[in-house]
Protein backbone atom coordinates (compact mmCIF):
# COMPACT_ATOMS: atom_id res chain seq x y z
CA UNK A 1 0.00 0.00 0.00
CA UNK A 2 1.64 3.03 -0.86
CA UNK A 3 0.92 7.01 0.54
CA UNK A 4 0.71 10.26 -0.64
CA UNK A 5 0.39 13.28 1.58
CA UNK A 6 -1.29 16.63 0.51
CA UNK A 7 -2.39 19.74 1.87
CA UNK A 8 -4.76 22.32 0.40
CA UNK A 9 -3.53 25.04 -1.96
CA UNK A 10 -6.12 27.59 -3.35
CA UNK A 11 -7.60 26.76 -6.61
CA UNK A 12 -10.08 28.82 -8.92
CA UNK A 13 -13.54 27.79 -9.81
CA UNK A 14 -12.02 26.88 -13.74
CA UNK A 15 -9.01 25.12 -11.73
CA UNK A 16 -11.67 22.47 -10.52
CA UNK A 17 -13.73 22.19 -13.69
CA UNK A 18 -9.86 21.35 -14.75
CA UNK A 19 -9.22 19.08 -12.82
CA UNK A 20 -12.40 17.40 -12.70
CA UNK A 21 -12.04 17.38 -16.83
CA UNK A 22 -8.65 15.65 -16.48
CA UNK A 23 -9.39 13.11 -14.04
CA UNK A 24 -12.39 12.18 -15.98
CA UNK A 25 -10.25 11.96 -18.99
CA UNK A 26 -8.91 8.07 -17.45
CA UNK A 27 -10.30 5.40 -15.25
CA UNK A 28 -11.41 6.53 -12.03
CA UNK A 29 -11.29 3.82 -9.42
CA UNK A 30 -14.11 1.29 -8.77
CA UNK A 31 -13.52 1.29 -5.09
CA UNK A 32 -13.03 3.98 -2.78
CA UNK A 33 -12.98 3.72 0.77
CA UNK A 34 -12.72 6.93 2.97
CA UNK A 35 -11.44 7.06 6.69
CA UNK A 36 -13.70 10.29 7.71
CA UNK A 37 -10.81 11.65 10.59
CA UNK A 38 -11.00 14.75 11.68
CA UNK A 39 -14.50 15.72 13.29
CA UNK A 40 -13.80 16.69 16.75
CA UNK A 41 -10.61 18.58 15.93
CA UNK A 42 -12.15 20.26 13.62
CA UNK A 43 -14.73 21.06 16.87
CA UNK A 44 -12.04 22.08 18.73
CA UNK A 45 -10.26 24.61 15.78
CA UNK A 46 -13.79 25.95 15.36
CA UNK A 47 -14.83 26.32 19.01
CA UNK A 48 -17.95 24.57 18.45
CA UNK A 49 -19.14 20.74 20.40
CA UNK A 50 -17.92 18.21 19.64
CA UNK A 51 -21.53 16.72 18.35
CA UNK A 52 -21.62 19.58 15.92
CA UNK A 53 -18.55 18.38 14.26
CA UNK A 54 -19.89 15.28 13.76
CA UNK A 55 -22.66 16.55 12.19
CA UNK A 56 -20.80 18.82 9.77
CA UNK A 57 -18.53 15.31 9.39
CA UNK A 58 -21.76 13.64 8.09
CA UNK A 59 -22.97 16.35 5.33
CA UNK A 60 -19.51 15.96 4.14
CA UNK A 61 -20.35 12.17 3.61
CA UNK A 62 -23.50 12.88 1.88
CA UNK A 63 -21.27 15.20 -0.55
CA UNK A 64 -18.80 12.64 -1.44
CA UNK A 65 -21.58 9.75 -1.84
CA UNK A 66 -22.74 12.46 -4.52
CA UNK A 67 -19.46 12.86 -6.31
CA UNK A 68 -18.92 9.34 -6.21
CA UNK A 69 -22.09 9.24 -7.97
CA UNK A 70 -21.38 11.76 -10.10
CA UNK A 71 -17.91 10.46 -11.61
CA UNK A 72 -19.02 7.13 -11.84
CA UNK A 73 -17.69 4.98 -9.04
CA UNK A 74 -19.27 1.88 -8.35
CA UNK A 75 -18.18 1.25 -4.80
CA UNK A 76 -17.68 3.74 -1.72
CA UNK A 77 -16.88 2.49 1.50
CA UNK A 78 -17.07 5.31 4.98
CA UNK A 79 -15.67 4.46 7.97
CA UNK A 80 -18.31 5.44 10.15
CA UNK A 81 -17.84 3.80 13.53
CA UNK A 82 -15.12 1.04 14.13
CA UNK A 83 -15.16 -1.41 17.88
CA UNK A 84 -12.35 1.06 19.34
CA UNK A 85 -15.51 3.98 18.87
CA UNK A 86 -17.36 1.98 21.48
CA UNK A 87 -14.42 3.21 24.44
CA UNK A 88 -15.79 6.89 23.56
CA UNK A 89 -18.19 8.69 26.11
CA UNK A 90 -21.79 7.53 26.81
CA UNK A 91 -22.99 11.23 25.45
CA UNK A 92 -20.91 11.14 22.22
CA UNK A 93 -21.96 7.72 21.20
CA UNK A 94 -25.42 8.12 21.60
CA UNK A 95 -25.37 11.33 19.76
CA UNK A 96 -23.47 9.25 16.98
CA UNK A 97 -26.11 6.37 17.03
CA UNK A 98 -28.71 8.94 16.84
CA UNK A 99 -27.63 10.78 13.96
CA UNK A 100 -26.78 7.86 11.78
CA UNK A 101 -30.08 6.14 12.43
CA UNK A 102 -31.62 9.24 11.28
CA UNK A 103 -29.28 9.70 8.38
CA UNK A 104 -29.68 6.02 6.63
CA UNK A 105 -33.72 6.46 7.21
CA UNK A 106 -34.03 9.82 4.92
CA UNK A 107 -31.41 7.16 2.98
CA UNK A 108 -34.24 4.56 2.56
CA UNK A 109 -36.50 7.38 1.49
CA UNK A 110 -33.87 9.41 -0.89
CA UNK A 111 -35.13 9.99 -4.46
CA UNK A 112 -31.51 9.72 -5.45
CA UNK A 113 -30.66 6.53 -4.35
CA UNK A 114 -34.02 5.03 -5.37
CA UNK A 115 -33.63 6.94 -9.24
CA UNK A 116 -29.86 5.91 -9.45
CA UNK A 117 -30.51 2.10 -8.36
CA UNK A 118 -27.88 2.46 -5.00
CA UNK A 119 -27.89 -0.11 -2.60
CA UNK A 120 -26.98 0.80 1.01
CA UNK A 121 -25.39 -1.88 2.87
CA UNK A 122 -23.68 -1.61 6.78
CA UNK A 123 -20.89 -3.26 7.41
CA UNK A 124 -19.58 -4.79 10.43
CA UNK A 125 -20.42 -6.56 13.62
CA UNK A 126 -24.10 -5.12 13.41
CA UNK A 127 -25.28 -7.04 16.69
CA UNK A 128 -23.19 -4.61 18.71
CA UNK A 129 -25.09 -1.48 17.57
CA UNK A 130 -28.60 -0.18 19.78
CA UNK A 131 -31.83 -2.01 18.47
CA UNK A 132 -33.04 1.01 17.25
CA UNK A 133 -30.04 1.51 14.94
CA UNK A 134 -29.97 -2.38 13.61
CA UNK A 135 -33.69 -1.51 12.96
CA UNK A 136 -32.85 1.61 10.89
CA UNK A 137 -30.23 -0.46 9.03
CA UNK A 138 -32.57 -3.05 8.14
CA UNK A 139 -34.78 -0.11 6.62
CA UNK A 140 -32.58 1.12 4.41
CA UNK A 141 -31.23 -2.17 3.55
CA UNK A 142 -34.37 -3.76 2.94
CA UNK A 143 -35.62 -0.65 0.68
CA UNK A 144 -32.04 -1.11 -1.19
CA UNK A 145 -31.84 -4.32 -1.50
CA UNK A 146 -32.60 -5.17 -5.49
CA UNK A 147 -29.87 -2.33 -6.94
CA UNK A 148 -27.07 -2.84 -7.81
CA UNK A 149 -25.99 0.19 -9.74
CA UNK A 150 -23.78 1.70 -6.93
CA UNK A 151 -23.56 0.49 -3.86
CA UNK A 152 -22.60 2.43 -0.31
CA UNK A 153 -21.61 0.74 2.62
CA UNK A 154 -21.38 2.23 5.98
CA UNK A 155 -18.53 0.53 8.50
CA UNK A 156 -20.31 0.22 11.87
CA UNK A 157 -18.93 -1.47 14.64
CA UNK A 158 -16.25 -2.94 11.90
CA UNK A 159 -12.69 -4.04 13.09
CA UNK A 160 -10.70 -5.34 10.38
CA UNK A 161 -8.73 -8.29 12.15
CA UNK A 162 -12.05 -9.39 13.82
CA UNK A 163 -13.62 -9.07 10.77
CA UNK A 164 -11.01 -11.91 8.94
CA UNK A 165 -11.33 -13.73 12.40
CA UNK A 166 -14.99 -14.23 11.81
CA UNK A 167 -14.33 -15.12 7.99
CA UNK A 168 -11.89 -17.85 9.11
CA UNK A 169 -14.43 -19.02 11.88
CA UNK A 170 -17.35 -19.65 9.24
CA UNK A 171 -14.74 -21.34 7.38
CA UNK A 172 -13.78 -23.53 9.99
CA UNK A 173 -17.11 -24.21 11.01
CA UNK A 174 -17.81 -25.28 7.85
CA UNK A 175 -15.08 -27.67 7.52
CA UNK A 176 -15.54 -29.72 10.81
CA UNK A 177 -19.17 -30.28 9.28
CA UNK A 178 -18.23 -31.77 5.72
CA UNK A 179 -19.48 -29.05 3.98
CA UNK A 180 -16.34 -27.85 2.31
CA UNK A 181 -12.84 -29.75 2.58
CA UNK A 182 -9.88 -27.89 3.95
CA UNK A 183 -8.25 -27.90 0.46
CA UNK A 184 -10.71 -25.26 -0.27
CA UNK A 185 -10.06 -22.80 2.55
CA UNK A 186 -8.26 -20.53 0.22
CA UNK A 187 -8.48 -16.86 -0.59
CA UNK A 188 -10.94 -16.63 -2.51
CA UNK A 189 -12.89 -18.43 -0.14
CA UNK A 190 -12.16 -16.22 2.47
CA UNK A 191 -12.74 -12.93 0.60
CA UNK A 192 -16.46 -14.53 0.24
CA UNK A 193 -16.89 -14.97 3.58
CA UNK A 194 -16.02 -11.05 4.85
CA UNK A 195 -18.68 -8.85 5.69
CA UNK A 196 -20.96 -8.05 4.81
CA UNK A 197 -22.36 -12.08 5.32
CA UNK A 198 -24.43 -13.84 2.65
CA UNK A 199 -24.30 -11.35 0.36
CA UNK A 200 -21.76 -10.21 -2.37
CA UNK A 201 -18.39 -9.29 -0.99
CA UNK A 202 -16.78 -5.70 -0.99
CA UNK A 203 -14.12 -6.25 -4.10
CA UNK A 204 -10.37 -4.66 -3.24
CA UNK A 205 -10.41 -1.31 -2.80
CA UNK A 206 -8.70 1.13 -5.34
CA UNK A 207 -8.30 4.41 -3.76
CA UNK A 208 -8.16 4.84 0.35
CA UNK A 209 -8.43 8.42 1.55
CA UNK A 210 -7.65 9.54 4.94
CA UNK A 211 -8.50 12.89 6.54
CA UNK A 212 -6.87 14.71 9.35
CA UNK A 213 -3.30 14.38 8.60
CA UNK A 214 -2.83 10.43 10.20
CA UNK A 215 -0.79 8.31 8.36
CA UNK A 216 -2.66 5.24 9.71
CA UNK A 217 -5.06 3.10 8.14
CA UNK A 218 -7.10 2.47 11.70
CA UNK A 219 -8.11 -1.41 11.02
CA UNK A 220 -9.99 -0.36 8.08
CA UNK A 221 -10.73 -3.31 5.35
CA UNK A 222 -7.32 -4.63 5.72
CA UNK A 223 -7.86 -7.54 4.04
CA UNK A 224 -9.31 -5.51 1.01
CA UNK A 225 -6.70 -2.86 0.35
CA UNK A 226 -3.51 -4.90 1.20
CA UNK A 227 -1.54 -6.77 -1.57
CA UNK A 228 -3.08 -4.88 -4.36
CA UNK A 229 -1.08 -1.84 -4.50
CA UNK A 230 -3.88 0.38 -2.88
CA UNK A 231 -3.04 4.19 -3.08
CA UNK A 232 -3.77 6.05 0.19
CA UNK A 233 -4.41 9.53 -0.04
CA UNK A 234 -3.90 11.22 3.38
CA UNK A 235 -4.39 15.00 3.77
CA UNK A 236 -4.72 17.29 6.38
CA UNK A 237 -7.97 18.85 6.05
CA UNK A 238 -10.17 17.71 8.61
CA UNK A 239 -13.42 15.73 7.36
CA UNK A 240 -15.68 18.68 7.89
CA UNK A 241 -13.99 20.97 5.84
CA UNK A 242 -12.86 18.19 3.06
CA UNK A 243 -13.90 19.17 -0.10
CA UNK A 244 -14.68 17.94 -3.90
CA UNK A 245 -11.23 19.36 -5.12
CA UNK A 246 -9.15 17.39 -2.36
CA UNK A 247 -11.61 14.71 -3.40
CA UNK A 248 -10.54 14.96 -7.28
CA UNK A 249 -6.64 15.25 -5.92
CA UNK A 250 -7.15 11.57 -4.41
CA UNK A 251 -8.59 10.22 -7.24
CA UNK A 252 -5.73 12.06 -9.88
CA UNK A 253 -3.13 10.31 -6.81
CA UNK A 254 -4.40 7.06 -7.48
CA UNK A 255 -4.20 7.92 -11.23
CA UNK A 256 -0.48 8.96 -11.52
CA UNK A 257 0.18 5.96 -9.89
CA UNK A 258 -1.02 3.59 -12.60
CA UNK A 259 -3.02 1.22 -10.12
CA UNK A 260 -4.35 -1.67 -12.22
CA UNK A 261 -8.27 -0.93 -11.64
CA UNK A 262 -7.87 2.17 -13.36
CA UNK A 263 -6.39 1.26 -16.60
Amino acid sequence: MSSTFRSIKPISALGQWTLERDVLKRGVPRHVAVIQDGNRRYARVKRISSLNGHLLGSKTTEKVADWCLDLGIRYLTVYAFSTENFDRPSEEKSYLFSLIKDKLLELSTSERIHKNRIRVKAVGRIELLPKFLQDAIRVVEDATCDYDRVYFNIALAYGGKREILDAVRALAIKVRAGQIRPKDVNEAAISRHLYPENDVSLPDVDLMIRTGGEYRTSNFLPWQSNGNECPIYICKSYWPEFGKIEFLRAIRCAQSVNHPSLK
